[in-house]
């Protein structure tokens, strides 16, 4: 009875409810004084009302976390979390769905939902793992258990901005960085790690001097505060904003001190993605650096085939692709760049339009010029899908380029006048004035 008591005073003092606000109408303020001193023992009805009041199960309060559901719940969470590491996230997500949540005590949901989330991620479905996330996040940040807040924001901005809403990851992210910060969390893995993530999303968004200034004090806070892990997350995003500068010999200083910090902290995972990125710089270097990218391929793929996302090989495969271009090497260019968009498969993300956008590349190298003129077409399509950004412009421009050694001048001309409209550059001179004179027509 004592174990009950415990744990009922426990969730109420919690849940900043007093003895009189858990009895309410249904008990009296000295029945549940005598229920958490051990000196009373509450009926299966009076232990299911105070369950629902106190956001439990009755099974909890009377077993702990020893109780049938919560054992077998804990068991699938262990496999579920080992079946993703061994590259099977189809297993992990359909053992977290087989779960009945209302059978559980709420303690461990959050567990529960944050291993199907990254289910959903290995499986490439970032909408999916959001919509799990989203409605976890808003619960946590109620219980002001700000910690898992910055987890699970932090696997948010990231799946924003992989998805290309900016705006969402920047404003998610910032908000609940504030709440650390207000908090007293300043310097924290999950704080260095939250605060490394936003850097990534502003460098997309075009807010080149500011992620600059942010990169500055996150590294600061991070040398002066931080474990390995999180300073590995600082230097690996500064690198980005490094990169968006083009400053690539600084990005590369910082790719690799995140390298043999990240390293200490043992996550292959993040080792590997870490390779990943370094040979995406090697590939963006003057002079480009082609071999060395790939070795870096040879070292992270065979690591994130086992413990990474789709996402993750698709990456790969497209990069891999530029690597080969560059090499002469257009067959096994042209393989990859296939791979990659069966893997990735029509919804919207920035990688997609990328590997349309290789592709074509590889066609065009070896002659295909219809073929070609199909990709960058289908590169096209999926960059409207997307909101405008910094990148988006960016990816424009390129598409444009590539239309100009095509020789189509008019999709040349569309495509960089999307990249001025993605960036924010419209039209001043009317329509239909410009239509009148010249006697074409003018979107």
């Amino acid at each position: 009875m004592t174990d009950i008591g415990d744990r009922i005073r426990v969730l109420r003092v919690a849940a900043s409810l007093s003895q009189t606000a858990l009895a309410g109408e249904s008990f009296s303020p000295s029945y549940i004084s005598l229920i958490e001193g051990g000196r009373r023992e509450p009926t299966d009805s009076a232990l299911a009302v105070l369950a629902a009041r106190l956001d439990t199960t009755a099974e909890y309060l009377r077993h702990g976390e020893s109780g049938p559901n919560e054992a077998r719940a804990r068991l699938e969470i262990d496999y579920a979390k080992l079946a993703s590491e061994n590259g099977h996230p189809e297993e992990s997500r359909d053992r977290m769905l087989a779960l009945d949540l209302t059978g559980i005590a709420p303690a461990l949901h959050p567990e529960i939902l944050k291993t199907l989330a990254r289910a959903h991620e290995g499986l490439g479905d970032l909408e999916a793992s959001i919509a799990v996330l989203e409605p976890l996040l808003e619960r946590v940040r109620a219980h002001e258990n700000h910690l898992d807040a910055a987890e699970i924001t932090t696997s948010l901005v990231i799946s924003y901005l992989q998805s290309g809403d900016l705006h969402r990851s920047v404003e998610l992210g910032e908000e609940v960085l504030a709440d650390l910060e207000s908090a007293g969390l300043t310097g924290t893995d999950e704080h260095l790690r939250l605060g490394a993530s936003i850097l990534w999303a502003y460098v997309e968004r075009g807010d080149l001097m500011y992620a600059t200034h942010r990169a500055s004090e996150l590294i600061a806070q991070a040398d002066a505060l931080g474990t390995p892990r999180g300073r590995g997350g600082v230097y690996w995003n500064a690198s980005l904003v490094a990169e968006g500068r083009h400053d690539y010999a600084l990005a590369q200083r910082y790719t690799t001190r995140a390298l043999a910090l990240v390293g200490e902290t043992g996550s292959t995972r993040d080792v590997a993605r870490l390779r990943h990125h370094y040979a995406w710089l090697l590939l963006r270097g003057e002079p480009a650096a082609p071999e060395a990218a790939l070795v870096q391929f040879q070292l992270s793929v065979p690591v994130l085939a086992v413990v990474g996302s789709s996402d993750d090989i698709a990456f790969a495969e497209i990069e891999r692709s530029r690597a080969y271009l560059m090499l002469g090497d257009v067959a096994k260019a042209e393989d990859d760049a296939r791979s990659a968009i069966e893997r990735l498969g029509s919804k919207p993300r920035l990688d997609t339009w990328r590997a349309h956008l290789v592709l074509g590349d590889a066609l065009l190298a070896r002659g295909d010029d219809i073929g070609a003129a199909d990709a960058y077409l289908r590169a096209a399509d999926m960059l409207g899908m997307m909101a405008a950004s910094r990148q988006s412009a960016a990816a424009w421009r390129e598409l444009g380029d590539r239309y100009l050694a095509q020789g189509d001048v008019s999709g040349a001309a569309r495509s960089f006048d999307r990249a001025l409209r993605e960036a924010g550059l419209r039209p001043t001179v009317p329509a239909a004035m410009l239509a009148a004179r010249y006697k074409v027509t003018v979107d």
